[in-house]
């Protein structure tokens, strides 16, 4: 198992796995990415993030070097270079290098990076026991700009958030904006459960249209789970009957502490574990 490293659609051998400093995504984060993860070692929703991918660069005006096609052929023959079991697979855009200045018109040709590492996936027993989850109150990046819903390089706001859960021993930092609503969490998407009701932010909350959340959804109405698309109050999640959040890695995970409230019972919830097991049959049909 190992990790492999593609650079403008080239393969490239350790230490010669390098970007100019002066590429803009170091520079400035000015730079669009997408995560996904294998299963029994094929990208999974692999078109659907290289879609999200390309609409990220679009909202921050980076022109895609290379079509849509090309990037998931790439992909691929990365993940087989990296020869892993599972992989964890990172894809990134930045605007490419150019003389230093904010103007986007000083960069030349778009660099695209592909990184494949073997997967590593949480413990189960944050998924038999649920893990913790503190609020982070502040405004992202792209928050009242035309780039609202990209996913984007500048990762500070969600680096900060987890640094402060860290802090306390939490693995998740769920942010709420100025009003008190709970959008999504730093590096997640946040779902609640009342009266056995889902509730998750609607896209036009401008949360990141999660590619997990999207599958959930559909796993959801197919076992007669009532969602309802609405953006909940911090008290709303303390609230809650159950809480949990979904990501391409770590699948649904159950929060049972929020803060210092505990969530329900303090115990992963029915509606999760049901869930979750039809998100895994959704996921590994051959399992």
């Amino acid at each position: 198992m190992g990790i492999a490293v593609m650079i403008d659609g080239e393969l490239r051998p350790p230490g010669a796995q390098l970007v100019s400093v002066f590429d803009r995504g170091f520079l400035y984060g000015d730079s669009v990415f997408e995560t996904l993860r294998t299963y029994a070692g094929v990208p999974f929703g692999l078109t659907e993030h290289m879609d999200r991918l390309a609409r990220s660069a679009a909202l921050v005006f980076i022109d895609l070097p290379v079509p849509r096609a090309t990037l998931e052929a790439e992909v691929r023959a990365a993940v087989a270079a990296g020869q892993n079991e599972e992989s964890y697979v990172r894809v990134m855009v930045t605007r490419g290098q150019g003389a230093l200045g904010l103007d986007p018109g000083l960069a030349e040709r778009p660099t695209r990076v592909i990184i494949v590492q073997p997967l590593v996936t949480p413990s189960e027993r944050s998924y038999s026991e649920g893990v913790a989850a503190i609020t982070y109150r502040t405004q992202r990046q792209v928050d009242a700009t035309s780039a609202v819903g990209a996913k984007i390089g500048n990762y500070l706001v969600s680096v900060l958030a987890m640094r402060e859960a860290s802090r306390v021993g939490a693995v998740e930092a769920l942010i709420v904006d100025s009003r008190g609503w709970v959008l999504e969490g730093g590096t997640s998407n946040v779902f609640l459960v009342e009266n056995g009701r889902l509730i998750t932010p609607d896209i036009s909350a401008g949360i990141l249209a999660g590619i997990t959340r999207a599958h959930l959804l559909e796993v959801a109405q197919a076992v007669g789970v009532h969602v309802e698309l609405r953006t909940p109050s911090v008290d709303d999640a303390y609230a809650a009957d159950e809480l949990f959040i979904s990501s391409s890695i770590r699948e649904l995970m159950p929060v049972v502490r929020l803060d210092d409230r505990t969530i329900g019972s303090g115990k992963p919830g029915p509606v999760f574990s049901r869930l979750r097991a039809a998100f895994r049959a959704h996921v590994r049909p051959s399992a």
